[in-house]
């Protein structure tokens, strides 16, 4: 119900683990499918996944297990006695990652290099090969990273991005504006200090390519996100004596401040920006007061327009009525990050400004404003202020181009529009050869064969490398549909689900949207007065339907209900005799989440958008984000403070849609379910007073 998602599901039925080692192998070589017909182009066969020779006897699945639980402990010497009796595995190449992996610090380059001989073509020789990038960049060894990088076909880490640019630059080669623009990038996306991204920005500040306003910015970034030593290790860049203030400042930032005499120099404006970014994280009506007094006048006109805007995002954050006026305040928004400028709108839209939404979104970089969000918002600030037939005509283009059914935004645009939300026409459906194809290619086969045996992170991420990062741009629709149409015959419903949802030029709807256990879902949400699609919309976004689905904070099954929470729901639905291990029985759980999700309607007065907030955050935080001005729940969803419930409640009522559009064959709206959102009446009373 709470908490990120890991995903942990039981072993597979023996019939599974019989399909993946029997499987045709006709096409085990990775050729693309035949295509069916002449409307569908034929795509270049990828690289071929390897397919280990067979054993004359298949070695038992409890040492690959074994295997992984002595990673997980990091026992070195258990993973070397375990290596030789897991040759000939299907699942061989884990067992040998794990057993290098956990000792790569201390490994040759010829072991290395033998690893990846054996298991060229396959998700673990390129997960290796990033493995061993890191190690050599950290070690400075660039012969052996120029080696490797070019054959490093994911290209998906930040910090060996970085450590290709820091090795041009040490080998004197000219550095593009592009390969600056990334390292830039990466670095102010990394959340943790590494090594990579920190030596290529030093190499390119030296070399006068990433001037000391970056390194500035990088440290703001840090200090808003409570990250002190990457804020020092950014200043340390440009200013070496002043990177033990930082510690200061985290300290107690209103402390620093009423400690400096007025500011002379551009390292103490910096320094005390960062103070005031501090401060307005914790307080963001003392930050303003600081600003209002003492500080505006003696930084520059781009620190103030940082630091209003940072004070304007936690009064967002927090609901304060005042944030729009601190964003009110900015004189220049180019200033300003993409993600100021996404609070700047959210702050706007609360109070209706919609001349102040139009000009945050159009302030928003390319990339940004490419979101459909801000698209559609920029759209509808557009309509609420034209004046001419043109003004509205250049407005309803700007809905048009992200009209759809793809997401809740792209609904939203649809109905602008006029266009009621329905299903999409079903792609042509699957060749024999597409389908033998997907059933034969040895990298998803290894996928749910670990899936099956237990090892779900595994297997998920070899399945998402055959299918998303294998080749530049993943691979194409047809063959996409035709590994997502494989996972959703073995159950697997979330790579159903994610592979289905990377096809660009169609979707199949009964792929991007299963029913599974479809006569228990429907027959319980009947009984207690539920929409079905409603139920089916929060579990997709829940579990993806995964049974024995487990988060990190304890909830569990379908639809991921807190233990607590159960025996709370259990008592108050009188279900006698309930133990904790019941949860994760399918009808037990099912009955328990939909009897507690109705209990949230019901205290929410029938409000979709208030009980799926209810069910990811607990009751309580809802029934305070509530209060405030009434609000469209589109933009009150937009504006829940907490990024997990404002993601989670957009994409709970988008599924609910599509469910109820699927459930009934006929058109529907999203708008109507969303309502609008404001304060509970004075009168109305807390129906469940304990409902956690």
């Amino acid at each position: 119900m709470r908490g990120w998602k890991i995903l942990t599901p039981l072993r597979a039925p023996g019939w599974l683990l019989l399909w993946a080692l029997t499987a045709p192998v006709a096409m085990a070589q990775g050729a693309a499918p035949p295509q069916p017909g002449p409307v569908v182009a034929p795509v270049s066969p990828p690289p071929a996944p390897a397919a280990l020779p067979a054993p004359a006897v298949v070695p038992s699945d409890g040492v690959i297990l074994d295997m992984r639980e002595a990673y997980r402990r990091n026992d070195r010497a258990r993973l070397a006695a375990l290596l030789p009796q897991a040759a000939g595995h299907p699942l061989e190449a884990w067992a040998a990652y794990w057993e290098l992996k956990a000792r790569l610090d201390e490994a040759s380059a010829p072991e290395v290099e033998a690893f990846l001989a054996r298991y060229a073509g396959t998700y673990q020789e390129d997960r290796l090969r990033n493995d061993w990038l890191l190690v050599s960049g950290k070690r400075s060894d660039w012969a052996s990273f120029a080696a490797h990088y070019p054959r490093f076909r994911m290209r998906d880490d930040r910090e060996v991005r970085c450590y290709a640019v820091a090795m041009d630059a040490y080998q004197g080669r000219e550095i593009s504006p592009e390969a600056v623009t990334q390292v830039r990038d990466d670095w102010f996306a990394q959340r943790n200090l590494d090594d990579g991204c920190l030596l290529a920005a030093d190499l390119l500040h030296q070399a006068g390519k990433l001037p000391y306003q970056d390194l500035w910015r990088k440290a703001r970034l840090a200090m808003e996100s409570n990250r002190a030593a990457l804020a020092r290790a950014a200043v340390e860049l440009d200013a070496p004596d002043a990177a033990t203030e930082v510690a200061q400042i985290q300290n107690s930032a209103i402390r620093y401040l009423n400690a400096r005499a007025p500011v002379v120099t551009r390292k103490r404006q910096e320094l005390v920006t960062l103070a005031l970014i501090k401060l307005a994280v914790d307080d963001p009506d003392q930050a303003a007061t600081q600003m209002s007094g003492k500080w505006a006048a003696q930084l520059t006109a781009e620190e103030r327009n940082w630091v209003w805007a940072v004070i304007g995002k936690w009064a967002t954050l927090k609901l304060q009525d005042g944030a729009q006026a601190h964003f009110a305040r900015v004189t220049r928004r180019a200033d300003l990050s993409d993600d100021l400028l996404a609070w700047n709108v959210r702050a706007a839209l609360r109070q209706g400004d919609w001349r102040m939404v139009r000009d945050a979104v159009e302030a928003m970089s390319q990339d940004a404003r490419r979101d459909p969000a801000w698209t559609y918002w920029l759209a509808r600030a557009r309509l609420a202020l034209a004046r001419s037939e043109l003004d509205r005509t250049q407005a309803q283009q700007l809905l048009e181009g992200i009209a759809g059914v793809q997401g809740f935004y792209e609904k939203l645009a649809l109905e602008e529009l006029g266009r009621p939300i329905a299903t999409p026409p079903a792609p042509e459906p699957l060749t024999a050869a597409e389908r033998d194809w997907a059933r034969a290619h040895p990298g998803l086969r290894r996928a749910l064969l670990a899936i099956g045996l237990g090892l779900r992170s595994e297997g998920v991420r070899e399945w998402n490398y055959w299918t998303n990062l294998h080749q530049p741009g993943g691979k194409p629709d047809r063959e996409l549909y035709a590994a997502a149409d494989l996972a959703c015959q073995h159950r697997i419903w979330d790579r159903c689900i994610n592979t289905s949802e990377r096809t660009r030029g169609f979707m199949d709807f009964t792929q991007r949207f299963p029913m599974p256990h479809r006569d228990a879902v429907v027959r319980q949400a009947q009984a207690i007065g539920l929409d079905p699609a409603y139920v089916y919309g929060l579990i997709r976004q829940e579990s993806r339907f995964i049974m024995d689905a487990r988060s990190s904070v304890g909830a569990s099954g379908l639809m991921q209900i807190m233990p607590a929470t159960a025996r709370w729901t259990a008592r108050k639905i009188g279900l006698d005799g309930f133990t904790p291990g019941q949860i994760n029985e399918l009808d037990t759980n099912i009955l328990i989440g939909t009897s507690y999700l109705k209990l949230a309607l019901d205290e929410f007065r029938g409000s979709m958008p208030l009980a799926a907030a209810a069910y990811n955050a607990g009751p309580n935080r809802p029934r305070a984000w509530r209060n405030g001005p009434t609000l469209e729940a589109a933009i009150w969803a937009e504006t829940i403070p907490y990024g997990e419930t404002r993601d989670y409640v957009k994409k709970v009522l988008s599924n609910t849609t599509d469910y109820a559009a699927i459930l009934s064959g006929r058109p529907q709206s999203l708008k109507s379910r969303l309502g609008s959102v404001g304060p509970a009446p004075i009168d109305e009373p807390v129906l469940t007073k304990d409902l956690p």
